[in-house]
């Protein structure tokens, strides 16, 4: 699950073209498939998003919420290769890109009527 804060003047104009660029840098980097997009978009009023001052209003946080497993170098990864596509693709400046990875244990997930350390058919790996 990805969750992404900005400024809704700014943030809705670019939602498709962000959400196909997260979801790029999710397939080639976590090997992620196609149809596995899990996206939240809040876009809020600007008095109710502070920032840090020298940041402008595209200022945008990535909140990425996924399973352990991934090593830290394929963390470090996303994180270059997002801030890298979103530069390129959206021109909005790495300064204005906040990502956080928030990582649970298998157990801690619920989905499709299992914890996530039981699930026996994912389409993708986990320890990458």
């Amino acid at each position: 699950m990805i969750i992404i804060y900005g400024i809704k003047e700014q943030l809705n104009p670019i939602k498709r073209q962000l959400s196909k660029v997260i979801h790029g840098c999710m397939q080639s980097i976590l090997g992620l498939p196609e149809d596995k997009r899990a996206q939240r978009f809040i876009p809020l009023d600007t008095e109710d998003f502070y920032y840090p001052a020298d940041r402008s209003a595209a200022y945008t946080v990535i909140e990425i919420n996924m399973m352990e497993g991934r090593t830290i170098e394929t963390k470090k990864v996303l994180i270059k290769a997002l801030f890298a596509q979103i530069e390129a693709q959206l021109n909005i400046a790495s300064i204005d890109i906040e990502i956080t990875i928030k990582e649970q244990p298998a157990h801690c997930w619920g989905f499709r009527g299992m914890t996530g350390d039981e699930v026996q058919d994912l389409k993708y790996k986990v320890n990458v």
